[in-house]
């Protein structure tokens, strides 16, 4: 009877999108049974409210409130940038002006990651004497190799003047320290940067304009009552609030829906990168030399390709790294052992041989291009940087774009907030100007020309069928063809079920050159709280078994790069469920664009924990 209720159930459930769900009577079994008497997983305030729960009865729940002319989310390329500018504009008009960021981070750069080859444009336009300022770009590039690699050998592919993937001029940089010495350019401008205090909350005045934002309360135990040591966040109340979380923020997601800001555009879809540093032996270090890869270990259908970065810090370090988009199909494809299967290859094998790993990280990034940006502007607010996503695929580049979208957002609003007897529509200030600026911008230009060269990959020919197209129309026309491709839809419905996919069979790791992922998390700094709920949260806690497990035999425990989610087996012996190992998350936001029931919402631990990234 439990059998039969639980199946009736599963096939009424309006999760389910599979066409014929009725058909999976045979093949849900004891597995799906769990779901009836799901345990509870979630146990965040999000989605069980405090004023239902008898155990905060009484608890004192009023915030502090501060005022400033203008509050940034974030301080990455983006946040800081925006920052820097505004002060410079106010000292250059000898105007008082008050601006705070908030970065979830322990420190500064702390969650930054990045291969990364850095295009100094943007940086240029914001100190034109960085070199002087000592700006850690230390490793300029003096050598380009891109290949399509076979399972044992390499076909080179000559870098050509004008293909993106060109690198003259640009710089190899760690950008977690790239990102720290942004922050100590704000700080002596005036900058008021708070780090460790996430941004849980979008505020709202009672026009339905954006007030600010509040800081996530902290001690809270994991069961979801209050501690003892229970401290309500903080309000921060400006004119103006810039968010700049970077890609797939949680605040963004919230204001996407609010102001319809995505009715315009089409689904932002996404990769995942995965990168290592590493120390090797000097006499296989070549300074300046940057080397790109397309084709195995993915078959031609599964967009994504390799970096190996050498950089000039003083001691013989190389950065390497494997992205995989997110819109591939087979749901037993694991982005981590893939990336770990690639560093076996011939070609790249010999330069890590007899080195030493001492770092690794994970971030999701926006591969959507200009078909993917939404509105960027609302009242009271401005969307920044890769939160919107002004990533440049072709050339996997996106701080250059991201800093300049910051002080384009600076010039808009200075003006705005420093207007004296200045009158809005709204209590928040609505800057228009600032998309205005963007469209008439080289950022603009520069995505214009590159917009089909992701979505060209969708065709019969796959990887290969890309590259022509990017050959003939971006290397000859610069991208100047009267049509705009679309790409495939959200990233979360490409999976197909565990059926109709064959599962793939992943070399054991040697502990050399490629690793297991517990071990690989350990190097990522990561630490939260342990007694906190888990930031990941559920809808429906039943849906991962009675589903996720079901159709798709459990994606989320390989999708995610850092052993987060685990299908373990009930105590009680009769079917599966999902454990959520939140102390481990490194806050790539891969399991919330990846989850093919979209089930998964994540929002922010208490402020500092999470991965502690030293100069990635």
């Amino acid at each position: 009877y439990l059998f039969h209720s639980c199946c009736i159930a599963f096939q009424q459930c309006e999760l389910c999108t599979e066409p014929a769900a009725s058909q999976l009577y045979t093949t849900v079994n004891r597995r799906t049974c769990s779901s009836v008497s799901a345990p509870r997983i979630t146990t965040h305030y999000t989605i069980h409210p405090r004023d239902q729960d008898s155990r905060w009865e009484g608890m004192e729940m009023e915030r502090f409130a501060d005022e400033a002319d203008v509050v940034i989310v974030g301080g990455g390329p983006a946040g800081l940038s925006a920052a820097i500018r505004l002060k410079q504009l106010a000292n250059k008009h000898g105007k008082e002006l008050r601006v705070c960021l908030v970065e979830k981070a322990s420190q500064i750069g702390a969650h930054t990651l990045s291969g990364a080859c850095l295009e100094p444009s943007a940086l240029t336009e914001l100190f034109p004497d960085w070199k002087e300022r000592g700006a850690p770009l230390n490793t300029p590039v003096t050598e380009d190799v891109f290949s399509i690699l076979t399972e044992k050998h390499r076909i080179p592919v000559p870098m050509l003047p004008g293909l993106p993937m060109m690198n003259h001029g640009n710089y190899i940089v760690r950008l977690g320290n790239f990102v720290r010495w942004l922050g100590e350019q704000a700080e002596e401008l005036g900058v008021e940067i708070y780090p460790g205090y996430a941004a849980a909350e979008v505020l709202f005045h009672e026009d339905g304009s954006v007030k600010g934002i509040a800081t996530n309360d902290v001690g809270i135990a994991k069961d979801g009552s209050p501690k003892d040591v229970f401290e309500r966040g903080m309000e921060l109340h400006a004119k103006v609030t810039l968010f700049g979380e970077g890609c797939h923020g949680h605040l963004a997601k919230q204001l996407y829906k609010c102001f319809n800001l995505r009715e315009n555009c089409e689904p932002q879809t996404y990769a995942i990168g995965l990168k290592e540093l590493w120390s090797i032996e000097e006499k296989k270090w070549r300074p300046g030399r940057v080397e790109h890869s397309v084709g195995w270990p993915l078959n031609r259908n599964t967009y994504g390709g390799s970096f190996l970065y050498h950089l000039n810090e003083g001691e013989p370090l190389v950065a390497l790294g494997f992205v995989v988009g997110l819109d591939y199909n087979n749901p037993y494809l694991s982005p981590f052992r893939e990336f770990q299967r690639w560093k076996h290859h011939p070609f790249v094998a010999p330069t890590l041989e007899g080195g030493q790993r001492i770092a690794y990280g994970a971030r999701a990034l926006n591969e959507g291009g200009l078909q993917s940006i939404p509105k960027l502007t609302f009242p009271g607010g401005i969307l920044i940087g890769c939160s919107p996503g002004f990533m440049n695929v072709p050339k996997i580049k996106g701080t250059h774009t991201a800093m300049k979208s910051g002080m384009l957002a600076a010039e808009a609003i200075f003006p705005r907030v420093t207007a004296e007897n200045s009158e809005s529509e709204t209590a928040g200030l609505h800057i228009p100007e600032y998309s205005d600026n963007l469209k008439k911008s080289w950022v603009w230009k520069e995505l214009h020309s590159v917009r089909n060269i992701r979505p060209s990959f969708h065709n019969y020919f796959g990887l290969y069928g890309g590259m022509i197209y990017t050959g003939i129309f971006y290397w000859i026309f610069r991208g100047k063809e009267p049509w705009t491709l679309k790409h495939c839809g959200l990233d979360a419905d490409q999976l197909k079920p565990a059926k109709d996919c064959t599962p793939i069979e992943y070399p054991k790791p040697d502990g050399k050159i490629s690793f297991d992922l517990l071990s690989s998390v350990a190097l990522s700094g990561t630490n939260h709280e342990g007694d906190q709920p888990p930031h990941l949260t559920l809808k429906d806690d039943s849906v991962p078994v009675a589903r996720n497990l079901a159709i798709y035999d459990g994606p989320e425990q390989r999708f995610c790069p850092a052993g987060v989610y685990e299908y373990v087996p009930m105590e009680t012996g009769d079917g599966m469920r999902l454990q959520i190992n939140a102390q481990n998350c490194v806050h790539c936001k891969t399991c919330d664009i990846k989850d093919p029931s979209q089930n998964i919402n994540w929002v922010v631990p208490e402020g500092g924990g999470g991965p502690a990234y030293n100069g990635m």
